[in-house]
């Protein structure tokens, strides 16, 4: 679906505190928005994702798409992943009145589009190198804890292609389930030797992780299997990188393939996300450690931090809420999170963007 909605009614409420607000047109009638104020080669950006994950509504105990204040929360589709970071950012511009003119440096309100898929809005920035800034804090639900690496992402499919024919003679044919065992093998040692030689201490899981999530081949027991194919997901650690990491799949599997007749495709499913790691030493990271109060920690969810930080800008992530609330059904952000998140939000602003 088209966020142009969101996104406009964002642009509307930033006009008229005095941003100038462009609108990054992308496929599918979707946009990234870059609200500005002030000017400079410093500052701060405030960004978000304007999407949410689908939902089924029949689990919810109301109407998904209806904000509804009850029990100290606010139940909805994206109150705390994450268009709950909105409002908090809108209300910790207003609160700086007329503070808000005299800022040194620009303050960028950046919103997103298709986070949770395929991270287009965020990859259009990055190519379009924009936005500039010193600073930039992406607020995704944190419990306001500066969050300052994750891992990376990627995903992949092996496709296994094969020769059927009568099982009662395996000459017949090149069974492509027989070559998946051999890759499977293959795979988990790959994953045995990454463990090996990368951990990181500062992730609750400490090594990289590849999970096989998915496997078909053939179609009835009397038959040579033809064809088959598998998917899995690696996420490797800050250090490591993506390209090389294929390329060392490839570099063990396709030879799998010429071995058994049955040659083996590798391909990306999803536009590869990076790991993330922002310095402990940072001046953002710090900035934010003091004004929250909470050290800075690691993620376990990939986020658009990497993009931006490409940008040339120190990047964390920090917003209102809980992670553990995201992607299911009552989404909701607790009353008692939104005051800490605008009296921090503001404090930043006023830090940020007077240097």
């Amino acid at each position: 679906m088209s966020n142009r909605a969101v996104i406009d009614q964002l642009a509307s409420w930033l006009e008229p505190l005095g941003f100038s607000c462009e609108i990054q047109e992308l496929p599918d009638n979707k946009a990234n928005l870059i609200a500005t104020l002030g000017s400079g080669s410093g500052g701060l950006v405030l960004s978000g994702h304007t999407d949410t994950v689908p939902c089924n509504p029949e689990r919810w105990d109301q109407d998904p798409f209806t904000l509804r204040d009850s029990n100290n929360r606010f139940y909805g589709l994206g109150a705390t992943d994450m268009k709950g970071f909105f409002p908090v950012a809108l209300a910790a511009i207003e609160n700086l009145g007329e503070q808000l003119q005299k800022l040194k440096q620009p303050l960028i309100i950046l919103a997103t589009a298709d986070e949770e898929s395929s991270m287009s809005g965020a990859r259009a920035l990055a190519e379009a190198g924009k936005p500039k800034a010193r600073y930039a804090v992406i607020g995704e639900p944190t419990g306001m804890r500066p969050i300052r690496m994750h891992k990376g992402i990627t995903m992949a499919s092996v496709r296994i292609q094969g020769l059927a024919g009568h099982s009662s003679n395996p000459a017949l044919g090149h069974n492509a389930l027989e070559t998946m065992h051999e890759v499977l093998g293959e795979l988990l040692a790959f994953r045995g030797e990454l463990q090996k030689q990368h951990q990181h201490t500062g992730f609750e899981v400490q090594v990289p992780t590849l999970n096989p999530g998915y496997i078909h081949g053939g179609d009835n027991p009397n038959r040579i299997c033809g064809h088959c194919e598998m998917h899995f997901d690696l996420r490797p650690l800050p250090g490591m990188h993506i390209d090389e990491l294929h390329k060392q799949l490839a570099d063990r599997l396709l030879p799998i393939g010429h071995r058994c007749n049955t040659p083996i495709t590798l391909t990306r499913l999803i536009g590869d996300i990076e790991p993330f790691e922002e310095p402990a030493t940072s001046a953002l990271v710090q900035i934010a450690e003091k004004l929250t109060g909470n050290p800075s920690e690691s993620a376990a969810f990939a986020t658009e931090a990497p993009f931006l930080q490409a940008l040339g800008m120190q990047t964390i992530v920090m917003g209102p809420g809980s992670i553990n609330q995201a992607h299911q059904p009552n989404e909701y952000i607790e009353h008692s999170e939104i005051q800490p998140a605008i009296d921090a939000i503001q404090a930043l602003i006023l830090r940020c963007c007077n240097e």
